[in-house]
């Protein structure tokens, strides 16, 4: 078994980080502030959300609990694949879990179609959400007192689609507004050529 604090993996993550934006950088060999100002957001997402999926919500003597690693004795007791379990089985917090595994993919849903160009529909957004909180859920099956739920599967998807709703919606109204102007704008200039002829 090995223990991991949250620093030891921010460290990683981070130096992980830094070192695919370099390749990124040689290989394409062109470097854009915005660019990567821009996909720092989906760093704080990724760094949340580890925090909080990988590490105890509160604090044991003033800091945040260790991560273990390894495999538990029986791996059956960290799995759930019934959907909606939580609705029969109220355990302490449950709501807090729902609130808190939709709440918590939402910026995916949000950053992700505005840093990747590939993520252009509702569908493609939600999909690499599920592909992130699958990762997540698999992941957690080596992480002693971690559960892989098939509920957290489930609504860190469903906060997805909340996050990709609101941006294609925006860039929906966004576009028609555009359409709109250009429309006026063609009108405006029949109007004048009409009046100087």
């Amino acid at each position: 078994m090995i223990e991991i604090t949250f620093l030891q993996l921010y460290i990683f993550i981070t130096i992980l980080w830094i070192i695919i934006r370099m390749a990124v950088v040689i290989n394409t060999k062109t470097f854009f502030v915005k660019r990567e100002i821009q996909l720092l957001f989906v760093y704080v997402c990724i760094v949340v959300i580890f925090r909080f999926v990988y590490f105890g919500f509160h604090p044991e003597n003033g800091s945040i609990p260790g991560l273990k690693v390894g495999l538990g004795d029986d791996i059956h007791d960290m799995i759930s694949i019934i959907p909606f379990y939580f609705l029969t089985d109220r355990y302490d917090g449950w709501q807090m879990n729902i609130i808190g595994n939709i709440t918590m993919f939402i910026p995916v849903g949000i950053v992700w179609p505005i840093c990747f160009r590939k993520l252009d529909t509702i569908k493609k957004t939600v999909l690499a959400g599920a592909g992130f909180s699958l990762f997540i859920e698999v992941t957690q099956l080596f992480c002693l007192g971690r559960h892989t739920d098939i509920d957290d599967l489930i609504l860190n998807i469903f906060g997805t689609a909340i996050g990709a709703w609101l941006v294609f919606l925006i860039r929906r109204k966004q576009k028609k507004e555009s359409g709109n102007s250009k429309v006026i704008a063609k009108e405006v200039k029949k109007e004048k050529e009409a009046l100087s002829n």
